[in-house]
């Protein structure tokens, strides 16, 4: 079966089952007796079972079987969720995530068996021999009864004359034809797929003549919980049984050789087929791969929905592919590119006539609105990337063995896709590093009149065009003393830099690549990798990263990322016969300034502006560009932030704030860092894009 197609659907659907899975079973540890976690748990599992085996991945299945058997026991209050199964069952989820990953990137499941977990669940279900030896033999009994109960369904099927036929020209060609009847279990969800995978493996042994019901009401699961073939084959009756016995959720297969009145078969008669007749085969029994595989993927929620009563049956949400949207943004990138070519001739050919300009305007309107509905349809909550924390910070406060509780809100926060893929690592290590470095132990908290329980906090939230995620805690703070001494041992600084430092400036030398305060090395930090590729990453997304903290009281991590990527407002400015685009986010006034009022600090041109001394940047030096300015004219300066930090851009020319489109220059100009990107201008020329981060 080739299951290729179907993988993105299956991986989706798999990450958010585990997603689901982490969440409910955290929450299961906190309320052992709530029925509707416990409920919830189960269906997960059995929605991620049947998956897996409708795409062929045993290991995976055989551990999300017994995932399942333990839920089950569990639900029926034959068995209490204690810390130590807790434990197991995230082991076991570490290991279907291992699973997803290899299947991400090879569409195999590799060859881990995971057998320590599975003996392990299976030491919970059958904690002593005897009861063992009770579930045996009960399960005999239960056989026994089902024995009798499974009857050759097959035999009535009526058969009509070009099916004998077939039957006929098969025995006279020495070939064994046979009825089988299928059995589903009963709490099977997805009867269809089951059918399906019988198909399948039936067809790799034997010819499928008839099928009863019709392979359409299969497809559409207009049937019970059986169904029966007619089949002719060079194989015994064995070997097709033995083909059928692995596919999962099948409670029993049934069969014998077929015997139907004969038909004589003429010799020279060409209507007749000699038994490989695909035609036969293809119209009355094949189930269609293309239209039923997909039903079988969405049947599980659709269960789940009508079992849940409150949910709507239908999902309102579509997965759409992240380059298909990429498409559509390019392409409205090129209509905002044509807008300004509009705008640029309306300039140049002298007085434009009113409907050229309500033309112009029509085209801005629906523009901005498409520009708007593609970013909606990129935006994703952050919800996806924080979920996984709270389970991690419980695994740091048995490894570490302190007391820690994480607090978030503002998960419904949506960034562009492209940011949420990438924040996941930055903020993994900034809460690794509050839990170790930050958090005091429990006796130092009571020591210090803390209460012993140590509180992470993660928090998200717009603010303006950007979005602002706080990793804060309430643990000992940045020990700054201790941060310079180790940077001047570690020759990053000088005792004499470190004397004219500032505190900000010695805490953010904490983002050096390689810095670690740690005086150990362990699993958790202290390799000195961490918050330089923290800081790295964030800036590679136009985003920003800053710390505040106080001894003894805890430490902020601040990152500030742009809603989105692709496009944004900008300010046009000119430099010497260059155009250079600044974007309107940093941008915090424009000021005219004398050349008078400029002074020396440390060698360093800064200006005194309303009571804050500000570093000036003089752009046509740091572009090696020639001024069109007069020494003694007056100088426009654009004043940009980056956190705290002020700095005063020098321009020659203003030329007003525009939409721009940002175009990536690609790696072989990524060495230049103050340049972010460029854009394409109404009259085709290309403006370079400055990043003021990089510039301060």
């Amino acid at each position: 079966m080739d299951v290729n197609q179907y993988l993105e659907i299956f991986l989706d659907e798999t990450k958010e089952h585990l997603e689901n899975l982490n969440t409910q079973i955290l929450k299961l540890e906190q309320e052992p007796e709530d029925s509707d976690t416990i409920n919830e748990i189960f269906r997960a599992a059995h929605s991620l079972k049947g998956m897996a085996g409708t795409m062929g991945y045993k290991r995976m299945q055989a551990l999300t079987h017994d995932m399942e058997n333990v839920f089950s026991e569990v639900r029926n209050g034959t068995m209490k969720a204690d810390s130590n199964l807790i434990d197991t069952l995230f082991q076991c989820l570490d290991a279907l995530e291992e699973y997803t990953s290899t299947i991400q990137e090879t569409a195999d499941e590799g060859t881990n068996d995971n057998q320590q977990l599975i003996d392990q669940l299976n030491r919970y279900l059958n904690p002593g021999e005897k009861k063992e030896e009770t579930k045996g033999k009960a399960a005999k009994e239960k056989k026994d009864v089902q024995e009798d109960t499974f009857a050759g369904k097959w035999m009535n099927i009526k058969v009509g004359e070009t099916e004998r036929l077939v039957f006929s020209s098969a025995k006279a060609q020495g070939k064994n034809v046979f009825g089988l009847t299928v059995y589903i279990q009963e709490s099977c969800l997805l009867k269809a797929a089951r059918a399906f995978l019988v198909y399948k493996a039936v067809e790799e042994r034997a010819e499928i003549i008839v099928c009863s019901p019709s392979a359409q009401d299969i497809e559409d699961e207009k049937f019970d919980l059986d169904f029966s073939l007619l089949v002719v084959s060079e194989c015994t009756l064995e070997e097709i049984l033995s083909v059928t016995e692995v596919v999962s959720e099948i409670e029993r297969v049934v069969g014998a050789p077929y015997e139907c009145e004969a038909v004589p078969v003429e010799e020279e008669n060409t209507d007749v087929p000699a038994v490989s007749t695909n035609t036969v085969q293809t119209t009355q029994t094949q189930p269609q791969s293309q239209s039923s595989q997909p039903q079988t993927q969405s049947t599980p929620t659709k269960a789940n929905d009508k079992k849940a009563g409150g949910k709507p049956v239908v999902n309102r949400t579509v997965r759409v592919d992240i380059e298909k949207l990429d498409v559509l943004m390019n392409l409205v990138s090129e209509l905002i590119i044509a807008k300004n070519s509009l705008v640029s001739a309306s300039n140049t050919d002298g007085v434009s006539s009113s409907g050229f300009n309500e033309q112009i305007e029509y085209l801005e309107s629906v523009t901005t609105n498409l520009h708007e509905s593609v970013m909606k349809v990129r935006m994703v909550p952050i919800e996806s990337v924080v979920s996984k924390f709270p389970r991690m910070i419980r695994d740091l406060s048995k490894k570490l063995d302190k007391k820690m509780e994480l607090y978030m809100s503002g998960e419904e926060t949506e960034l562009d896709r492209t940011v949420v893929d990438e924040i996941g690592d930055p903020l993994m290590h900034l809460l690794r590093n509050s839990a170790d470095h930050g958090l005091e132990s429990a006796e130092v908290r009571v020591e210090r009149g803390k209460p012993p329980v140590g509180s992470i906090f993660l928090d998200a939230y717009q603010d303006g065009n950007n979005v602002v995620i706080e990793v804060r805690d309430d643990g000992n703070g940045i020990d700054v003393q201790a941060v310079k001494n180790k940077a001047i041992e570690r020759g990053v600084i000088t005792p004499d830099q470190g004397d004219n430092m500032t505190e900000k400036d010695i805490i953010n030398l904490l983002f050096h690549a390689g810095f670690s305060t740690a005086k150990e090395i362990s699993d958790v930090s202290g390799r000195g990798v961490g918050l330089d590729v923290v800081k790295s990453k964030i800036e590679s997304l136009s985003g920003e990263v800053e710390v505040k903290s106080q001894l003894g009281q805890g430490s902020t991590w601040i990152i500030r990322l742009p809603l989105t990527l692709a496009i944004i407002q900008a300010l046009m400015v000119a430099v010497g016969g260059e155009k250079y685009a600044i974007p309107l986010g940093s941008i915090q006034t424009l000021e005219d300034i004398s050349p008078s009022d400029i002074k020396l600090v440390q060698n360093k041109e800064v200006i005194n502006l309303r009571g804050s001394v500000i570093p000036i940047i003089r752009l046509s030096d740091e572009l090696d560009i020639e001024s069109s300015k007069a020494p003694d004219e007056n100088l426009v300066v654009v004043i940009v932030k980056k956190g705290e930090n002020l700095a005063g851009l020098v321009i020659d020319e203003l030329r007003g704030q525009q939409e721009i489109v940002i175009k990536s220059l690609g790696r072989y100009i990524s060495k230049c860092k103050i340049i972010s990107g460029a854009t394409i201008l109404g009259d085709g020329e290309v403006a370079l894009i400055l990043d003021a981060n990089a510039l301060i």
